[in-house]
């Protein structure tokens, strides 16, 4: 393909989007196919001569499209939204276009430059304390990871050469190993299982903190798990707070939290990778508060503000303690401006070394929509999320199962987990629209997240009305069950 077929495919594809996107919610949400479907459908190898590209556009409808989920669907009502856009594509598209690999200023300054003011930009957003802002003089910034699971993993390996650092400072003649075998981590038992991951990896022990009836966790648990810890010759070090859990969209309680974690020496990660969005709105940020307390704070724009995936945010209040752990300096990744102060060197803020021109996305969402636009659509999810929360509690039916904060509700077929079984495996079964389940205290509960950029009150509505449908065959087989099994037992 020289240039000038490219120009030719690539407006074509860029319609092929558009029209994918702009009649999205005609498809069926969830694929109806079995596993394995695929192969079947194309060669066992590559081809040996090249193929055209109108062969291989015939074979995305024919071969990949009847297996896709279809996440921008405004009948896609499962896990968190992964929000696109239009000026996100576009940007995405400009990325692979240059083509960079981002992982030294010098590998390309632009790249490095604006993820560090984009960053900027996002914080104030949020009114991030300052000493999270990389323009303040301060200690901290921002970084783009791939993900929360990333960020938690970078916050959690960051505490630990941390702690071992100090701990061997006091105690030289302790073994790292030594000190490692005594670190304890702490979070949610509401966390995404993310977090537990993050502790395999860096093979330390996770405890699960209690929450309250609101599926929180209290400083008075945490304080308590962390003194008995102590006293049995364990090192607590890190705990992650949640705000916006998967299952339920809980807040734990940052601002009882962190003054413990900060007297007794705990770093504290904030996991706010979906709900965290939400506090660019005033009336959200509340939800924030006690941030000041923390040593690292993450949030998606994948998620809920209109950039595409990957992109997610990650700032920390000291970005040595997070470079130190992963400081690696060959003479090939050397240049004239390090040590300088006036750049940063991203490789030694994440995982991988190579790295997207991902801040493109955020300046072009944040340019084209701007803060207003970006309010306005977190607002318009949260008020589609109250509007079906309104219709399960009008239902005598159904139960609210935790508080709607934003734009997921929980709820259930008051009765059995066997009978909310069911009728999400007839809701995945028909599918026309799609949900996943949580477990909350020991019970089977259906999610409904608001999840799509074009999701209307029209499509709330049409989801519940197929919800009702469904659950009410469900009820009136097992009446109709229950009224056979009377009838035998009276006749016997």
């Amino acid at each position: 393909m020289d240039a000038a077929e490219f120009r030719r495919r690539g407006k074509e594809m860029v319609d092929f989007v558009a029209d994918y996107l702009e009649n999205i919610e005609h498809r069926q949400v969830y694929p109806d196919v079995e596993p394995g479907y695929l192969r079947s459908m194309i060669p066992s190898e590559a081809p040996l001569e090249p193929e055209s590209y109108e062969d291989v556009i015939k074979d995305v409808d024919r071969v990949i499209m009847p297996g896709v989920t279809h996440w921008q669907s405004p009948h896609f009502h499962a896990y968190f939204p992964s929000t696109t856009s239009f000026p996100s594509i576009l940007a995405d598209l400009l990325s692979s276009g240059i083509g960079t690999v981002g992982f030294t200023w010098a590998a390309n300054p632009a790249c490095n430059e604006l993820e560090t003011v984009m960053l900027d930009w996002l914080g104030k957003m949020l009114q991030l304390p300052e000493d999270f802002l990389a323009e303040t003089q301060g200690q901290g910034g921002g970084v783009i990871q791939g993900t929360a699971s990333e960020a938690t993993l970078m916050a959690l390996l960051s505490a630990r050469f941390k702690t071992v650092k100090c701990v061997k400072e006091s105690d030289p003649q302790r073994s790292e190993a030594d000190i490692i075998s005594k670190l304890i981590a702490y979070t949610s038992e509401e966390a995404h299982s993310s977090v537990e991951k993050a502790s395999v990896i860096g093979g330390v022990v996770m405890r699960m903190v209690p929450t309250d009836d609101n599926f929180s966790v209290r400083a008075e648990t945490l304080e308590k798990m962390v003194a008995e810890d102590k006293a049995a010759g364990f090192i607590p070090f890190f705990f992650c707070a949640t705000l916006g859990t998967t299952p339920c969209c809980a807040f734990d309680k940052i601002d009882e939290l962190g003054p413990i974690c900060n007297a007794e020496n705990i770093w504290m990660h904030i996991d706010a990778a979906y709900a965290g969005c939400a506090f660019i709105c005033p009336e959200f940020r509340p939800l924030l508060n006690g941030v000041e307390f923390a040593d690292s704070f993450n949030i998606n724009p994948h998620k809920f503000l209109l950039v595409n995936f990957d992109c997610s945010a990650m700032w920390v209040k000291k970005s040595a303690d997070l470079t130190r752990a992963f400081q690696m300096d060959p003479e090939y990744l050397k240049h004239d401006n390090q040590g300088s102060g006036l750049v940063k060197d991203y490789l030694h803020w994440v995982i991988p070394m190579g790295r997207r021109f991902r801040s493109l996305k955020l300046w072009f969402v944040f340019r084209m929509y701007g803060l207003s636009g970006l309010q306005a659509f977190i607002r318009k999810h949260v008020e589609m999320a109250q509007a079906f929360e309104g219709l399960v509690r009008e239902d005598k039916n159904f139960e609210i199962c935790a508080e709607v904060v934003m734009g997921l509700v929980c709820f259930r077929l008051k009765g059995s987990d066997e009978l909310n079984k069911d009728l999400l495996k007839q809701i995945t079964r028909m599918g026309k629209i799609y949900l996943v389940p949580c477990m909350l205290r020991g019970r089977f509960v259906l999610r409904f997240a608001v999840c799509g950029r074009t999701t209307e009150l029209r499509h709330i509505q049409a989801a519940w009305k197929h919800i009702t449908e469904l659950s009410s065959k469900l009820l009136q087989n097992i009446f109709d069950y229950e009224g056979k099994e009377r009838k035998t037992d009276q006749s016997g």
